[in-house]
């Protein structure tokens, strides 16, 4: 093979820098991004205790992490929209509504959240008896009603918005920094995964100054195990709410909250 003359070699250089520069361009970029966007939020939640009225803090920082997750996702390319898991099952997506692909997209999210739920609802029971050591015998005297309108609340003002920023823009971009390499029960993770949950948690601890609340970094991670295991929020989304309403149930029921 011929030697390649200096000018030869400097072009093939300065190639071979710019292909490495390159590929690290964009988890460079995606790394500051998600860093960025994240603090950003998390500010912006921690005024929002700080200075709101209580009575519309939760309101106000569901919109705030929809709000983000419009700006970083939605308002981009459908392409985009579809890789962070955030299609909804076409309901964000323009163009008509595939009825019947929505409602798989639905049953399927919702089993998905129902069975690992079922999974986790004995251990979690004697954890959170272990922790609150209630005295009291359990009475719960909430209205079907009243619980079906806690559900509802919760999915739409807390799960959907923190699932929608947390596991669809904030996993998905750290999985364009760190791309998933482990096998988790049938889903593909990486890095990513555990910092989003890692930044979830620092979340929580923002807008309520308890280091408890850094303890829902362990529920995070089933929530970002669905989100990389089904492709979408969805079922993070019916899961997150199922763990807030039977944790809320448990309170009232022996009078803790």
């Amino acid at each position: 093979m011929p030697e390649l003359t200096p000018g030869l070699q400097r072009e093939h250089a300065e190639a071979a820098v710019a292909e490495a520069t390159a590929g690290n361009a964009v988890p460079a970029e995606a790394l500051f991004e998600a860093l960025w966007a994240s603090a950003d939020v998390t500010l912006a939640v921690a005024l929002i205790g700080w200075v709101a009225p209580p009575g519309t803090h939760t309101t106000l920082v569901g919109l705030t992490f929809l709000a983000a997750t419009w700006a970083l996702v939605w308002r981009g390319d459908d392409d985009r929209v579809r890789r962070a898991g955030l299609a909804l099952g076409g309901l964000v997506i323009p163009g008509r509504l595939d009825l019947r692909a929505a409602s798989r997209s639905a049953a399927c999210a919702l089993g998905w959240a129902l069975a690992l739920a079922a999974a986790v609802a004995v251990p979690f029971f004697f954890v959170w008896r272990a922790w609150w050591d209630p005295r009291l015998t359990f009475s719960l005297g909430m209205k079907p009603a009243d619980l079906a309108n806690e559900a509802l609340g919760q999915v739409l003002v807390i799960a959907l918005p923190e699932e929608a920023f947390y596991r669809g823009y904030l996993q998905s971009r750290l999985d364009d920094v760190w791309s998933p390499r482990w096998n988790l029960l049938g889903a593909r993770v990486g890095p990513g995964f555990v910092v989003a949950a890692a930044i979830f948690a620092v979340g929580h601890l923002a807008t309520v100054q308890m280091t408890a609340r850094l303890a829902v970094f362990f529920p995070a991670l089933l929530f970002g195990w669905l989100r990389a295991r089904t492709g979408g929020i969805g079922a993070a989304v019916c899961f997150h709410a199922s763990c807030n309403v039977y944790s809320l149930l448990l309170g009232r029921g022996y009078g803790l909250y």
